[in-house]
């Protein structure tokens, strides 16, 4: 049996959690992962933004929902309060995970031993090496499309080259 044929199309979002363009990128992520399943994995990149304080923090906060097995209904649950996450800070990171049943002591924790530093900035230092500039940017096979300028159109393409990929795995 050839492998490829079920390993999933790999997208990478390069994402700040505290980015309102990342937020409304959610739309389309819902729409591409409601389309493709588990042919198309979505993964979320770290790529926090100096202009945004909270951000560095909130990816921070996001490695330690994954560890929970809550990744994605965090980030999703966190940008929707991107405005929010700007004006109050830290409290509100926790005040989702509270809400999503997670460990918030935990949280609090690991935002302070900076448990998840390495990670985050490990995604930061390959989305620069790889020239991210900005977010949302989506790399999918081998080409990157940058959100941040515009999101029109982003989705058609990223499902153009999935549908591409599909066909030749």
């Amino acid at each position: 049996m050839n492998d490829s044929a079920t390993r999933p199309v790999v997208l990478d979002v390069w994402c700040d959690l505290e980015c309102p363009d990342c937020y409304r990128a959610l739309d389309d992520l819902r729409a591409l992962r409601a389309r493709y399943g588990d042919r198309l994995e979505a993964r979320l990149r770290h790529f926090p933004l100096e202009k945004h304080k909270h951000a560095y923090a909130a990816a921070q906060a996001a490695e330690e929902a994954a560890e929970q097995g809550r990744g994605w209904p965090y980030i999703e649950a966190v940008l929707t309060r991107a405005a929010e996450l700007s004006a109050k800070g830290e409290p509100v990171l926790l005040e989702v995970a509270r809400e999503l049943g997670l460990d918030a002591e935990e949280f609090d924790t690991a935002l302070i031993d900076g448990r998840h530093l390495l990670a985050v900035d490990a995604d930061q230092a390959e989305g620069k090496a790889i020239g991210v500039t900005g977010t949302p940017t989506y790399v999918i096979g081998d080409e990157r499309l940058d959100g941040g300028k515009s999101q029109e159109g982003l989705r058609g393409r990223v499902e153009e080259i999935a549908d591409r990929l599909l066909a030749s795995a």
